[in-house]
């Protein structure tokens, strides 16, 4: 049995459907529209236990997953969203013992996700040109346990790339098609190239250098998502949905005969 602890992060479930990632403190109230806890009531019950409020709505406290803390972060940049998170982890291949460079670090919800994939035995160098967001995500690794799979790298992956020899390269920078060539030198042979941009207009140029460069199976796509409303009767779409978040290019390095 699985028991929450005082100093424990608990993601409480609210009747309506809002999520609160919340640190278990004795003598810490939580207020919200559906009424208040007081967090030191949930310290020894089970993790999916149901609470209530003082103006009796029914909360359930579960154990919050790795995607639960991400989507938490301040957002410094633009997240990448889960719709978009799966696709890019399935597409790399990324899993344990992975060595990834990742170009763009901002908030750090890819970073992180990276490095809990490649745990315990992989590597995610992630490169990033503002100082402080390195400095930011460096405290979000350290709370999570992952710090030691990361190296934070001040840098442009659009100038030059340290690692050689990496299984991905991913990229969520505005210019990615300027660190095709790099990306091309730092991967294995049969590596895998990821870039996640807004606009149509960075696909093509990006896709257009890795055409250049002699990638292969080069695809890019959007992934659209949409919550359905579950009633007995009255089944059907719900009116808002995530739509355009951002466009996949993928493609896979292949070996060329005049490529030592």
């Amino acid at each position: 049995m699985s028991a929450i602890r005082e100093g424990d992060e608990v993601l409480f479930i609210t009747q309506k459907g809002k999520k609160y990632l919340l640190r278990v403190v004795r003598g810490r109230r939580f207020h919200s529209s559906e009424g208040y806890v007081d967090l030191e009531n949930v310290i020894g019950l089970r993790y999916g236990s149901r609470i209530r409020t003082n103006t009796g709505s029914i909360w359930v406290a579960a154990k919050p997953t790795i995607l639960d803390h991400v989507l938490n972060f301040p957002r410094v940049t633009q997240i990448i969203y889960p719709k978009d998170l799966g696709y890019i982890i399935l597409m790399s291949g990324v899993r344990c013992g992975s060595r990834v460079v990742e170009g763009g670090t901002g908030a750090g919800v890819l970073t992180t996700m990276l490095a809990y994939y490649v745990a315990p035995s992989g590597r995610v160098y992630s490169y990033d040109t503002e100082q402080e967001h390195l400095e930011l995500v460096a405290k979000h690794l350290e709370r999570l346990g992952l710090r030691e799979y990361v190296e934070l790298k001040h840098g442009d992956l659009t100038k030059s790339i340290d690692e050689e020899d990496v299984d991905a390269v991913i990229l969520d920078i505005p210019t990615p098609w300027l660190a095709v060539s790099n990306a091309r030198k730092a991967l294995r042979d049969g590596g895998a190239f990821i870039s996640i941009s807004p606009t149509m207009e960075q696909i093509v140029e990006t896709v257009e250098r890795l055409r250049e460069e002699g990638f292969a199976d080069i695809s890019c796509v959007e992934i659209l998502l949409r919550r359905i409303r579950v009633r007995r009767g009255m089944t059907r779409p719900e009116h808002q949905m995530h739509a355009h978040t951002a466009y996949i290019v993928t493609a896979r390095k292949a070996y060329r005969e005049n490529e030592s």
